[in-house]
């Protein structure tokens, strides 16, 4: 195993799953734990500090949509949000890399909304089946983990677009999504009006995972000052990562996914990253929870040979 050497690693854990459409990716924390994140990065040489998992008070089966809104359990995400925007602008103010377990991806707002706290411009790569641009008006469900893209770029209900101090958004020139294959017509017309880069699977099996992360890289992290990672376990296809809460046929493998984390390693760019989706409740005996762990380790520095 290749040494990793660098900034601090900390572990967020998010037991959140009120943005997506069922319940159990709140346990996808300690599920990706259980599988031993912390152990293998420890074997890559890194010095890992788990800071535990937050708060997260309500169940995605007893309340659905606030008053005048058509966003289900709205207060509770943009609470746990907030929370976990300040822990990362902490993190990485004192020099770490915050590694963050989901949970759904609603958690991606306050990641991004603290990794912007750290100043300077950052770029972002979504690996993602979905491409999580819907608003209040093109939702077809209500669930913020299909928006939390489009509240990153700086759209969406006040409530999440203001997470964080509400300045900074991430550029759709710095955005490339990679993997997409189950888009809503709503989200296609924003992803047009908005310019942001997306490699479809189509885009994949044309050019080869080589390719399209040389040019994720390169629209990422020119003229930015490192890139965030947010990985969907449902990027993958469902063979590999059957433990997802939205799985779409026809995804990245396993071994591509590693290639990806391998080469944005390689580049140096990485100043974050989160896992998320990892929903144990459907999973084949943690088999999604060890691939996310394989996907850590390739990501910092963990190679064949």
């Amino acid at each position: 195993m290749k040494k990793q050497p660098g900034r601090p690693i900390s572990i967020i854990g998010v037991p959140l799953d009120l943005g997506a459409g069922r319940s159990g990716a709140g346990i996808g924390p300690n599920a990706i734990r259980y599988a031993g994140v912390v152990e293998r990065l420890e074997q890559l040489g890194c010095f890992v500090m788990d800071e535990g998992d937050l708060t997260v008070k309500g169940s995605n089966v007893t309340s659905t949509k606030q008053p005048n809104t058509k966003l289900k359990h709205l207060d509770e995400i943009v609470k746990v949000n907030e929370e976990l925007s300040t822990k990362i602008g902490e993190a990485m103010a004192a020099g770490h890399f915050p590694l963050i377990l989901g949970g759904d991806h609603s958690i991606a707002i306050g990641t991004l909304a603290g990794v912007r706290k750290s100043g300077g411009q950052y770029g972002l790569i979504w690996f993602d089946a979905h491409t999580d641009v819907n608003t209040g008006e093109t939702t077809p469900t209500g669930n913020i983990h299909g928006m939390s893209l489009a509240v990153a770029l700086g759209y969406g209900d006040p409530r999440l677009t203001s997470i964080g101090g509400g300045t900074a958004f991430i550029k759709p020139e710095h955005t490339v999504i990679v993997g997409a294959r189950s888009i809503d017509p709503g989200e296609r017309k924003f992803l047009k009006k908005l310019g942001v880069r997306v490699f479809t699977i189509r885009d994949v099996e044309r050019l080869g995972i080589a390719k399209v992360m040389e040019r994720a890289l390169k629209i990422a992290a020119r003229g930015t000052d490192g890139i965030h990672l947010s990985l969907d376990l449902d990027g993958l296809d469902p063979h590999d990562a059957p433990g997802v809460g939205t799985p779409v046929p026809g995804g990245l493998s396993l071994r591509e996914s590693l290639l990806a984390m391998e080469l944005i390693s390689e580049a140096g760019v990485a100043v974050s990253a989160e896992f998320v989706e990892v929903n144990p409740t459907l999973d084949l005996r943690n088999k999604t929870a060890r691939a996310a762990v394989d996907l850590i380790g390739a990501l910092f520095g963990e190679r064949i040979i």
